[in-house]
C-alpha cells in the first residue's frame, strides 16, 4: 500500500510540475563513453542519432534510435560507449510520420564544416596555453568606451599589415593591439562570430562577405574566421585566443547576439528539433516578422528563454566574453531580457537596439527602448543623439546639426545628459522620445554611426552638399566630440579614427572587401583625424566629469548654458565629482560654417579641444567673458 501511494505521488507530482528543457543538450565526452541528449516538443514520435566520420559528406558509421527519459516526456538520451573523439553527430526528429532532417541540435559547441554536423572533441583540449589564468578587465560601464568592429574589415586590406586576414588570429598580432591601444578603446564589440550560414566555409579561397546576422549555430564560433574549419577544435581555439589577447591587453570583447530570428525556418536547428515551438505566429497562421528576416523566435516561450540564459551563460563561462550586444533586442520580451541581466555577473555589459524592423506577434512588453527604465542594468543605443547628429533614420540626404540645421539642440542635450530626467533638457522638442527613458546614463549608448546605414564620412558627404575634405574632418571630429562628452556610454565604429567611407552604400552587409574594407593608409593621409580621436578618448577616460555614471550626479553636476540654432554648450562643475581634478569645465558645439561665442565666467582657462586638436595636458589659455568656438568644430576648457 505504502508503495502504491508513493507511486501515485510521484505521478501527481510529475503531472504539477512542468517540463522545462534540459540546458545544453546535445553532447556530453568522456574517453569512455559519450552522451547525447535532445529536447523534442511532446508529440515527437522517434529520434535517431547518426555517428559519422567526417563534418561533411560519407556515409554514417552507426546510427541508433534515441530513448525518451520518461513516457510522454520531450528529452531523449541515448550512451555511446568507446572513444567517439573526432567524429561527428546529427539527430533526426520524426514528426507524424515524417523525419524533420539531420542537424546537430540547438546545442552544438563543436561543428563540422558549414555547422552541418556536431563535433565530439574533448573541450579542454581546445584551450590555449594560458588560458585559465585568463580574466576578463574589470571596467565599469561608465568607463567603457566602445569600439565595433567587423574581422573581415578589421584586417582584410594589405595596408593592415596583418598576417590573419579576416580571422579571429588578426586580433592577436601586435600591429592589431598596438593599435587599438594607442586609439585608447577599452571594450571590442565584435560583429556576429558564431556559425552562420552565408559564408561557405568550403570555398574560403573565394572572396565572401557577410555581417552574419543569420543564425545557424548560436554556440560555435564561426569556421569563416578560423584558419581551418574542417578542424572544429581550430575555431575555438583561436576565438579563445583572440580573447586572450585582447584581455591581456586590457580590452574587454563584447559579443554581438543574433537570437531575434533564425537565417531560415524549414532548415534551421530551431524547426528541425521542436517545429512551430521557437517561433511566434500571426493569429492567421503565418509567421510573424518582427525581424524583417522572415521570422522572429518567441522569447517568452520557456524553453526559448533558457536556450538564451544559457547560450549567453556559455559564452562567459567558456570563452571569458565580457558583454553581448543584442540585436533588435526589441523583439525579446522584458522578462527574458531581465533574467539574462540577472543570470550573468554585473560586470557584464549589456546593451542592444531598443527596436524591432517591424510589429511582433506578442501582446506583453518588449524589450523596447522605452521600456529601458524596466531593465536595470541593459542599455539601449540612443537613436535622438545619433540623427540629430547626422540627420533622420529614413532619409540619406537629410541633415542635422552637423549641416547647419537647426532644431535638434534638444535632442542633443537629451543624449549628453544620458537619455535620463534632467531639468535643462525640454522633451516635447526631442526628436523620438518625449520622455527620458533611461534611470541611469550608462543605460544609453551614444553613437553617431554604426555597420548600418551608412557610414559617418559616407552620410556627410550624402547630406551636406559641396562638402569639402577640410570639412568632412572638422564635422566628423565635432561628431565624435558629441559622443565621447556624453554621459552615456560612447561607442564608435572600427575605422572612424582612419576617416574610413564605404563609397556610399548604405546597406553593405554582403558587399565585396573594395566596400568594406578599412584603408589603414589613411592614418598617413589624415593623421590629425587619430590624433584627435587619441587625445579626445584620453581626457574622456582621464576626467571622471565626462562619464559620471549616476543620474544624480548628473543633474547635480550637468547645467546648459542657453542653447542657439545649431549651437549647444554646457558646464560641468568638476569639483563636486569624486576624482576630477578640473574645477569648471566648459563644452560647446559649433555646427556652423562661421565662428559663434558663448559667454562664461571671468577667469583663466586652460583650452584642451579647439578646432581639429585635442589635448588633455592643454593648448594654451584664455580669458572668461565672451570665448570663441570655431567653425565647425568643438571647443572644451576647464580652469
Amino acid at each position: 500500500m505504502r508503495r502504491v501511494t508513493f507511486l501515485l505521488v510521484a505521478i501527481i507530482m510529475a503531472l504539477l510540475v512542468p517540463q522545462s528543457i534540459n540546458a545544453r543538450t546535445g553532447v556530453t565526452y568522456s574517453p569512455g563513453a559519450s552522451e547525447f541528449s535532445i529536447e523534442t516538443n511532446v508529440d515527437a514520435q522517434q529520434v535517431k542519432l547518426r555517428i559519422y566520420k567526417a563534418g561533411l559528406g560519407g556515409k554514417p558509421v552507426k546510427t541508433i534510435n534515441l530513448k525518451r527519459t520518461q513516457k510522454g516526456g520531450t528529452l531523449w538520451q541515448t550512451t555511446v560507449k568507446g572513444d567517439l573523439k573526432g567524429m561527428f553527430y546529427t539527430f533526426d526528429v520524426k514528426y507524424n510520420g515524417k523525419f524533420m532532417g539531420e542537424c546537430p541540435g540547438i546545442w552544438a559547441t563543436a561543428v563540422g564544416v558549414n555547422g552541418k554536423r556536431g563535433a565530439v572533441l574533448d573541450m579542454t583540449e581546445t584551450n590555449p596555453e594560458g588560458w585559465s589564468a585568463d580574466s576578463r578587465p574589470f571596467i565599469a560601464a561608465k568607463d567603457l568606451v566602445i569600439y565595433e568592429m567587423h574581422h573581415r574589415d578589421f584586417s582584410i586590406d594589405e595596408s593592415s599589415g596583418l598576417e590573419h586576414k579576416g580571422k579571429f588570429l588578426a586580433m592577436t598580432e601586435p600591429r592589431a593591439i598596438e593599435h587599438l591601444k594607442e586609439l585608447g578603446v577599452n571594450a571590442v564589440h565584435i560583429l556576429p562570430s558564431f556559425d552562420y550560414a552565408s559564408v561557405d566555409e568550403t570555398r574560403l579561397d573565394e572572396p565572401q562577405y557577410n555581417w552574419g546576422y543569420d543564425p545557424v549555430n548560436y554556440n560555435v564560433p564561426e569556421g569563416g574566421y578560423s584558419t581551418d574549419p574542417y578542424k572544429p577544435e581550430v575555431r575555438i581555439r583561436e576565438f579563445k585566443q583572440m580573447v586572450q589577447a585582447l584581455h591581456k591587453a586590457g580590452i574587454k570583447v563584447i559579443l554581438d547576439v543574433v537570437y531575434n530570428h533564425t537565417w531560415n525556418i524549414e532548415g534551421s536547428n530551431f524547426q528541425r528539433t521542436r517545429p512551430d515551438y521557437f517561433y511566434r505566429k500571426n493569429a492567421d497562421g503565418t509567421y510573424s516578422n518582427g525581424s524583417g528576416c522572415g521570422n522572429e523566435t518567441a522569447s517568452e516561450r520557456e524553453a526559448m528563454r533558457q536556450f538564451m540564459v544559457e547560450s549567453v551563460k556559455y559564452w562567459v563561462d567558456v570563452y571569458h566574453i565580457d558583454g553581448f550586444r543584442f540585436d533588435l533586442m526589441g523583439v525579446h520580451d522584458i522578462e527574458t531580457m531581465n533574467a539574462i541581466r540577472k543570470a550573468v555577473p554585473q560586470d557584464i555589459f549589456i546593451y542592444g537596439e531598443g527596436w524591432s524592423a517591424g510589429s511582433c506577434a506578442y501582446s506583453g512588453e518588449l524589450a523596447m527602448k522605452a521600456n529601458v527604465s524596466k531593465m536595470p542594468g541593459i542599455a539601449a543605443f540612443s537613436d535622438e543623439i545619433r540623427d540629430a547628429l547626422r540627420g533622420p533614420w529614413d532619409s540619406n540626404s537629410k541633415a542635422a546639426f552637423l549641416g547647419g540645421v537647426k532644431g535638434n539642440e534638444e535632442s542633443l542635450k537629451f543624449g549628453i545628459v544620458g537619455a535620463i530626467q534632467h531639468p535643462d533638457v525640454d522633451y516635447s522638442k526631442v526628436n523620438y522620445s518625449q520622455k527620458p527613458y533611461a534611470n541611469e546614463p550608462t543605460q544609453m549608448i551614444a553613437y553617431v554611426s554604426c555597420h548600418d546605414d551608412m557610414c559617418l564620412v559616407d552620410r556627410l558627404k550624402a547630406s551636406v552638399k559641396g562638402i569639402t575634405t577640410d570639412e568632412i574632418i572638422r564635422l566628423d571630429l565635432l561628431a565624435q566630440t558629441v559622443v565621447m562628452t556624453s554621459q552615456g556610454v560612447p561607442f564608435m565604429l572600427s575605422g572612424e579614427e582612419m576617416l574610413r567611407d564605404k563609397k556610399g552604400v548604405h546597406n553593405s552587409y554582403e558587399s565585396p572587401d573594395s566596400i568594406n574594407h578599412l584603408d589603414w593608409n589613411n592614418l598617413e593621409r589624415y593623421p590629425q583625424v587619430m590624433d584627435y580621436y587619441k587625445g579626445l578618448i584620453a581626457m574622456r577616460k582621464a576626467h571622471p566629469a565626462f562619464h559620471m555614471g549616476s543620474a544624480d550626479m548628473v543633474r547635480r553636476n550637468l547645467d546648459f548654458l542657453p542653447t542657439e540654432n545649431c549651437l549647444v554648450a554646457f558646464h560641468l562643475n568638476g569639483r563636486n565629482v569624486p576624482g576630477e581634478n578640473w574645477g569648471d569645465i566648459y563644452v560647446a558645439f559649433n555646427a556652423q560654417k562661421r565662428a559663434r561665442t558663448i559667454e562664461i565666467p571671468e577667469g583663466t582657462y586652460t583650452v584642451v579641444c579647439r578646432s581639429i586638436k585635442c589635448n588633455e595636458a592643454g593648448m594654451g589659455t584664455v580669458r572668461g567673458g565672451k570665448v570663441t568656438i570655431p567653425a565647425q568644430s568643438a571647443l572644451i576648457l576647464h580652469n
